[in-house]
């Protein structure tokens, strides 16, 4: 079976995602055969060249001609974009791909998952939430679900970023309210938020967050527009966030996020505290785990590149260290055999929808500077 598959989108997530269906065949040749047939965007001629590059046979520069006319619909673009295709697609019966967040408003994801819910299980809705698929997390997942780590009590999570330290850096559509819907706390906090979900979420490990304390900061007001010396234009997202988590269970937690964390490039760091033992992973260091189990004295630092690691079988002899890249290829050959095969994926819109609810509450917290319910 060949899927057809149509991309909206080709800048940063479009060759992420063209890389990784490129790869497919190579590493995982059970996956199904894929044709990268139309990408989609409005710039005729930078399109035309992005197609050529990425390995597409045709362009469309309006995603009407193609969302019921493909197997498969990625939506790729900036956020102000996710809900409309996304929901044209799946009401012709065309399995979506979703960048994340799931949208700017937790209303449009609410829309979005409705569509999802109606359009059935064999038409999969994939939220696109990459790290779930880094073979470290899968080894940290399985130890939990063990019961390695005993109670949960504690979770952490950050994001730190350092593109927008300078307050000169061009303005661009990230920090743009009504495109974006928000800055740190949807570009980087839904990753976490997620990872978090993915890890102690499932089988009641940690329990629903109960209510928590947010807070949003901007540490710049406007910024210049590029290639367009003197004109600027304002900056309506924040740069950081924070919040504490209460979870029904008596856990608690912690998040943050920001893009102006100087000395971090893509720090995405995660810890998990038990009653029996911790562990912390790092997407810096993204093939490995570090891991403390009850009666040791530290922590492990175990390195997730053997062979029986999870995808690990699929890629290089052990010990041969796998890339950021390597996510997004696991991610399209989970998401797209499922599409072969009728069945359900996860992370889907419903994740994305739980994440947005998160984010949500973040921002009413901040809003009224007090503690907020989670709705």
């Amino acid at each position: 079976m060949t899927l057809e598959v149509g991309v909206l989108g080709y800048r940063f997530m479009g060759k992420a995602h063209a890389n990784a269906m490129a790869r497919l065949p190579m590493f995982f040749p059970d996956a199904p055969e894929v044709e990268r047939r139309v990408l989609v965007g409005r710039d005729e001629s930078a399109l035309s060249d992005a197609a050529e590059r990425l390995g597409f046979d045709s362009t469309a520069t309006d995603w009407r001609d193609v969302v019921d006319d493909v197997d498969v619909f990625y939506n790729l673009g900036p956020n102000h974009v996710h809900r409309e295709p996304s929901v044209a697609a799946l009401e012709a019966g065309t399995p979506v791909f979703c960048e994340k967040p799931l949208a700017p408003t937790l209303e449009e994801a609410d829309v979005m998952a409705e569509t999802a819910r109606e359009a059935g299980d064999d038409v999969p809705a994939g939220c696109a939430f990459n790290y779930r698929f880094v073979p470290a997390i899968r080894y940290a997942k399985r130890l939990l679900e063990a019961g390695e780590l005993g109670e949960i009590r504690q979770v952490r999570g950050r994001y730190l970023q350092d593109w927008l330290v300078d307050s000169d850096a061009p303005w661009s559509w990230r920090n743009d309210e009504e495109m974006a819907g928000s800055g740190a706390l949807g570009d980087l906090g839904s990753h976490t938020v997620d990872l978090l979900r993915f890890l102690v979420g499932d089988d009641d490990l940690a329990g629903d967050i109960e209510r928590l304390s947010g807070h949003l900061k901007t540490f710049v007001d406007e910024r210049p527009v590029a290639d367009d010396a003197g004109e600027t234009r304002p900056v309506t997202v924040d740069d950081a966030y924070s919040a504490q988590l209460e979870f029904e269970n008596g856990a608690v937690g912690s998040l943050e996020g920001t893009r102006v964390a100087a000395g971090h490039k893509n720090d995405h760091t995660i810890e998990i505290h038990g009653s029996k033992g911790s562990l912390r992973f790092s997407l810096e260091r993204l093939n490995e785990l570090e891991v403390l189990r009850e009666g040791d004295r530290g922590y492990e630092t175990i390195l997730v590149t053997d062979e029986d690691d999870p995808y690990v079988d699929h890629w290089w002899p052990p010990g041969h260290v796998l890339g950021w890249e390597h996510t997004f290829v696991h991610e399209n050959y989970e998401f797209l055999s499922a599409v072969a095969d009728d069945r359900e994926f996860e992370p889907n819109f419903e994740d994305g929808l739980a994440a947005q609810q998160v984010l949500d509450a973040i921002e009413r917290s901040d809003e009224r500077g007090e503690w907020v319910a989670l709705e």
